[in-house]
């Protein structure tokens, strides 16, 4: 191992991408030893890397790491304000209570509920698409379709109302963007908080049917009692995860199909038999949360022929289990036809991303539909001259810019 894994204050992570779809250039050494130590850039804290794919699955579903945000070394990568130790929700719980207040959200995105979803976000797709295509290329595909789909699905999933798109992407971006000073992101926890405040009031006076509603109701129909907070933690969640993570993979992958035209012309040849395939591997490919499954040690754990010891922060890369040669022949290219869901792009154990499957289907529908109806799709920009959200805790694009023919006049 080189010394710039090894002492503090010298390269420290997290490390830049190569490309969008390559890891940091660090990341080939670390995956040789699986287990390695580095030093976090934003606190200094030094910390456990978990590299490879097995033994990140292994870790993951070990009862002795937590997920709690309140141990002193829980390892954030940025200069987090106090509110993001205290103010979380299942995503930083462990079992019982994990377990518990997940179960109220987690009737919305069943597999079975979230296929009943089916024909609203296929139109929900047709209607942005209607959209960018009245506009004159070249424009933002990210800010005008990626952002706005998911965004439009959650607020209606949480019954919150469609004019404060605005307002949630400005604070999702500050709080996962990774430019933020902690005041800004403690400012945003606040305002957040204050809207979802006056949303339960009106829910409490006029329920509705979507998640909000019912994990209210849920929480009147066990007996168990339930603050504010609560809610404001979960619901903030539910948003950011539900919007920020969609709305990455949406560019991320559709730069990623327009830079190999071999796969998307699979695709297009066989949109039904290769999209399920297709989305796994994209997502495997991006591993847009890589650095976003921290955890701490509950006990001294020998793994990988190290032991971490009790308290220590521990960070899994799914980018680099996502990279495992032995899991995945030829990591690093794309190939469509490989689709597993073996990879770690959701997540793996007790915390696997809650809302996979309704990811899973806005992202089928927007690139069965997409290529369809724009054929002509194409960059705006050198996809490496694109700006990146590096350091974020959702990997993805700034800006996605992007051109079409445009009909021929008569």
């Amino acid at each position: 191992m080189t010394s710039s894994a090894t002492e503090p204050g010298v390269d420290t992570f997290p490390y830049k991408r190569q490309c969008p779809f390559t890891p940091p250039a660090q990341y080939t050494e670390m995956a040789e030893e699986d287990v390695v130590q580095v030093t976090l850039t934003g606190s200094g804290l030094r910390i456990w890397t978990i590299s490879g794919y097995h033994t990140i699955k292994q870790l993951l579903t070990d009862p002795r790491i937590s997920a709690s945000r309140k141990h002193d070394n829980f390892p954030f990568y940025f200069i987090a304000p106090p509110e993001f130790r205290t103010e979380t929700s299942f995503i930083g719980y462990d079992n019982p209570e994990h377990t518990k207040t997940r179960r109220k959200a987690a009737v919305t995105f069943t597999n079975r509920q979230v296929k009943r979803l089916r024909g609203r976000i296929q139109e929900i797709v047709d209607e942005y698409i209607d959209k960018i295509l009245a506009m004159t290329p070249p424009i933002d595909f990210h800010r005008e379709f990626s952002l706005a789909v998911p965004m439009t699905v959650i607020c209606e999933l949480l019954g919150i109302p469609q004019d404060e798109h605005d307002f949630f992407i400005e604070h999702g971006t500050c709080l996962l963007g990774g430019h933020s000073t902690p005041e800004q992101r403690q400012a945003a926890i606040v305002e957040v908080n204050a809207y979802v405040d006056k949303l339960i009031t009106l829910k409490e006076k006029e329920p509705g049917e979507d998640l909000l509603s019912r994990a209210m109701a849920e929480y009147a129909a066990s007996g168990e009692e339930y603050t504010r907070r609560d809610l404001f933690n979960m619901i903030r969640l539910l948003m950011n995860g539900g919007h920020e993570t969609t709305a990455s993979m949406l560019s991320l992958g559709t730069a990623a199909l327009l830079e190999n035209p071999d796969q998307l012309k699979l695709l297009l040849d066989d949109p039904e038999g290769m999209i399920e395939p297709a989305v796994e591997e994209l997502v495997r490919l991006a591993t847009i949360g890589d650095t976003a499954i921290p955890r701490v040690a509950l006990e001294d754990i020998e793994i990988a022929g190290k032991t971490i010891k009790a308290g220590d922060g521990i960070l899994c890369l799914g980018l680099n289990g996502n990279r495992d040669p032995e899991v995945f022949p030829e990591p690093d290219k794309l190939i469509l036809e490989r689709g597993t869901r073996k990879h770690l792009g959701f997540g793996h154990g007790l915390h696997h991303c809650i809302g996979a499957d309704l990811a899973r289907l806005e992202m089928q529908l927007v690139w069965t539909t997409l290529f369809q109806r724009i054929p002509s799709l194409r960059l705006a920009k050198p996809f490496l001259e694109i700006p990146r959200k590096e350091g974020a805790v959702i990997y993805g694009l700034w800006e996605l810019p992007v051109t079409w023919d445009l009909p021929a006049e008569d």
